[in-house]
């Protein structure tokens, strides 16, 4: 049954992130990127984390700890997209600075055209093979086609949804979850997401990543001074990474093969698809104690 799985995961990857994006869009309007000139100090903090010392992060864990190359891998892919859409919901939840957040996701998001196939390109090669090609080009267009297009179709439409656009978004979002249970039991069935594999250390490598993601990110931000709705919403930025895309990117650069072992691939794979699960369990924490903090005041 799961044997035929690896002819469809490209088709997975696409779908999940497009509706995924398709549902963001719908929320999001012109103004929330303007908001982006208003706050330059926390926003150029916030960028810096996410573009410089977050993939840095990854890339020096993966040198520190005794990790599988496909983890390490993993680790600087995740790392290398922007943040994810969960995070202005958490953000929200936890009474963070919602539109410093939504700007972030905005811009990082656009930026990903760019800024993910230069990270991936300058990172991730120390783990490949001397003879891999980065497809540079391809994970641009992909981007393009499979990230921003459904994101700009999203924002076009939503002022005609109206009141509509929130339950819209909810389905977009359903659709995109569907789509990663199937890639997770698909990934499951034929046998190439196995936590066994990777070891203790290869779980731990993914919760560290997020964990110290977070942490770096709110002692930056208390360095800066900056208020602490704005240190919430940019540590969960930092840790909450668009795990649609780096599947996506998984898809493209090391598509599965039927009958073929790809320790590289299945690794990024492995980490893509647990590091979100892991991200939303590392903030808890401090969101639930932000939050409290705002309730006290």
């Amino acid at each position: 049954m799961f044997e035929r799985y690896p002819e469809y995961e490209y088709f997975l990857a696409s779908g999940q992130l497009a509706f995924a994006m398709l549902g963001m869009g719908a929320l999001l309007a012109p103004h929330d990127f303007v908001t982006v000139f208003r706050r330059p100090k926390a926003l150029t903090l916030g960028l810096a984390t996410q573009l410089v010392t977050i993939p840095l992060l990854a890339f020096f864990l993966g040198k520190w700890l005794p990790l599988e190359a496909g983890i390490a891998a993993g680790l600087v892919l995740v790392a290398a997209v922007p943040g994810g859409t969960m995070s202005n919901v958490i953000t929200y939840l936890g009474r963070g600075n919602i539109a410093l957040s939504i700007s972030l996701t905005a811009v990082t998001t656009v930026g990903a055209l760019v800024t993910t196939p230069f990270l991936l390109r300058l990172l991730i090669t120390a783990y490949l093979p001397p003879d891999f090609e980065m497809p540079v080009g391809r994970i641009a267009f992909e981007i393009a086609v499979v990230l921003l297009l459904p994101l700009s179709v999203g924002m076009l439409f939503s002022p005609l949804l109206g009141a509509r656009r929130d339950a819209f978004s909810r389905w977009c979002i359903r659709i995109s979850i569907t789509f990663i249970l199937a890639m997770v039991i698909g990934g499951a069935g034929s046998g190439r997401l196995d936590p066994r594999a990777y070891g203790a250390l290869g779980l731990a490598a993914i919760f560290l990543l997020a964990f110290m993601a977070g942490t770096i990110a709110t002692l930056s931000c208390k360095l800066a001074r900056l208020t602490p709705r704005d240190r919430i919403a940019i540590a969960i930025e930092a840790t909450i990474r668009n795990t649609n895309l780096a599947l996506l990117v998984k898809a493209s650069v090391f598509p599965a093969v039927v009958g073929v072992v790809d320790p590289i691939g299945d690794g990024m794979f492995f980490v893509a698809l647990l590091y979100g699960g892991g991200a939303l369990l590392v903030v808890i924490l401090p969101v639930a104690l932000h939050r409290r903090m705002e309730w006290a005041t």
